[in-house]
């Protein structure tokens, strides 16, 4: 026994003493460097899952917005083809009371037509690049039946190019003061918005 703790057993287990040290200072950076790792690991696969998932998100956005954009080209497109988007032609519509009043029979006809402005939609919505564009329009007509007038006003509400809102109508029979039979024998007083669509970028790039 005390030959093994002696200064001479002392100084030949010193190595060996150096050398456990060592090694559990290595065994304890090993620990701790593993765990760092595992850490560092785990928060990669949480910001990796992030990330995925808001690229998921990125990509379900752009999908939706591609169907919205294919959706709203097809309106788009049957604006264009009904003529609504394009600037509205006073004259054209005039010539079109004219022509729709000879061709239903109208024996009076007379109209007031209000500048055109920007009209404010009722929930306040307004969009990018366009303006939705209204005249209002009153109308006073007479006709030697009804039917002429009813079909005049469906014809004028119903374009082929563009788009008219009949917002009031009011029809009523007169009653005749003699017996010529060409008089007028019904009255209409109407109010419609006759509407188109503004391209804000065409009317701004001008």
């Amino acid at each position: 026994m005390s030959a093994v703790f002696s200064k001479d057993g002392v100084r030949g287990l010193r190595i060996s003493w150096v050398l456990l040290a060592l090694a559990l200072v290595t065994s304890a950076a090993l620990a701790a460097g593993s765990y760092w790792f595992l850490q560092q690991e785990k928060r990669d696969a949480i910001t990796l899952a992030k990330r995925l998932q808001q690229s998921k998100a990125r990509n379900d956005a752009v999908k939706r917005e591609i169907e919205d954009m294919r959706a709203s080209s097809t309106v788009f497109q049957d604006l264009l083809d009904r003529g609504i988007l394009q600037e509205g032609s006073r004259l054209d519509f005039i010539e079109r009371l004219d022509q729709l009043k000879n061709s239903h029979g109208l024996i009076n006809l007379e109209y007031e037509i209000d500048p055109q402005r920007v009209l404010t939609l009722a929930d306040g919505r307004v969009f990018n690049a366009l303006d939705v564009m209204g005249s209002r329009v009153k109308l006073r007509l007479k006709a030697l039946h009804e039917g002429d007038a009813l079909a005049f006003l469906e014809d004028l509400s119903t374009p082929k190019r563009g788009f008219n809102a009949m917002s009031r109508c009011h029809l009523q029979r007169i009653e005749r003061a003699s017996a010529d039979v060409s008089s007028p024998r019904v009255e209409a007083s109407c109010t419609m918005e006759w509407i188109s669509l503004k391209d804000k970028v065409k009317a701004n790039a001008s």
